[in-house]
């Protein structure tokens, strides 16, 4: 079969090319699963550029891609709950063999009936996204009426983010671009702030919740407008020091995230509050959670562009360039 694979870090261009493989084989507790529809991901062209590989080193080749839409065409002899024939989707764990690929098996417990008012590429837009956001929330306590702060409403997470946020309940403030203020609101966010015209700092006061999806000094600035005893998740920040020993990372790393970590402790402390960097795991409960909202009408895929899986390559230079409104998906039927 025919599937996309990372030789080796660094250049996208030089690092990505299309292989044939053989088609996987699948264990007692898997699916495997004919892609139909792939999204592309920002973890997608960073673990290429060795961005991640600190905590997670490949073999090349390896595969790539952890979102995925398509139909169940065998089934491991332990699955049960899934049928040959039933159209799924699912966010794929990291040891998975990658979503950009004709084929692809995934342990059951990862995967879910795709939404019935979706098409393959609404639905493979969702998982990582999804779940990210739904870990992310959990993550921070949040509860009916809590404000939230969602940074880049825009993007990817941050268009799904809003829509999950306002399900829930949430008074959500969110920052974007002049050109996507109004398309924004229309997603639900109740303040919409310019970041070209506005501060943010000045506007967003006792949030509840900072879903920082930018890290650098948004990390760290997110305390500044929190309640005291609020939360901070990131998935962009730096590691946490229960994360950082999760990945099994070294001492001496450990030691040198810690200094650079000082100052998120500092006015972490301050303000009695709690801050997390979150990895999101597969989770094939929460995707039947995702879709009974789907199929209520209180979420709606946000897709920018749609590339032929011959164009993946060009999907991922796109999708590093940060201009998405949405998501980035692969098809490949």
């Amino acid at each position: 079969m025919k599937a996309l694979q990372i030789t080796g870090y660094g250049d996208i261009q030089k690092n990505l090319r299309f292989n044939a493989i053989e088609k996987p084989k699948v264990k007692s507790d898997e699916v495997l699963i004919e892609v139909y529809a792939a999204a592309i991901n920002p973890v997608d062209y960073k673990i290429v550029e060795g961005a991640l590989k600190q905590i997670r080193k490949l073999k090349f080749p390896s595969g790539t891609g952890f979102d995925v839409a398509g139909i169940v065409v065998e089934t491991g002899d332990a699955v049960t709950g899934l049928n040959i024939g039933d159209k799924v989707y699912s966010r794929v764990p990291t040891d998975a063999p990658g979503t950009f690929a004709e084929y692809v098996s995934v342990v059951a417990d990862a995967v879910s009936i795709k939404p019935a008012n979706l098409s393959f590429e609404e639905a493979a837009g969702l998982p990582l996204v999804g779940l990210t956001s739904m870990q992310a929330f959990e993550t921070g306590a949040f509860k009916k009426g809590d404000k939230v702060l969602i940074h880049a409403g825009s993007g990817g997470i941050g268009s799904f983010a809003i829509q999950y946020a306002k399900s829930q309940g949430a008074f959500v403030y969110t920052t974007t671009s002049t050109k996507n203020v109004n398309w924004v609101k229309e997603l639900g966010a109740d303040k919409v702030i310019n970041y070209k015209k506005q501060d943010y700092l000045g506007i967003v006061r006792d949030a509840d919740l900072v879903f920082d999806t930018l890290g650098g000094h948004y990390t760290e600035d997110a305390f500044k407008v929190i309640k005291e005893g609020g939360h901070v998740v990131s998935i962009a920040g730096i590691l946490d020091k229960v994360t950082a020993k999760n990945f099994g990372l070294n001492g001496i790393i450990r030691f040198i995230l810690a200094l650079k970590r000082l100052p998120v402790t500092i006015a972490m402390k301050r303000k009695s509050a709690h801050y997390k960097f979150i990895f999101v795991h597969p989770d094939g409960k929460q995707l039947d959670a995702l879709r009974d909202l789907v199929e209520a009408g209180k979420i709606k895929p946000v897709i920018d562009k749609i590339y032929d899986f011959s164009e993946a390559i060009d999907a991922y230079h796109y999708q590093k360039s940060g201009h998405a409104k949405g998501k980035v998906i692969l098809k490949m039927k």
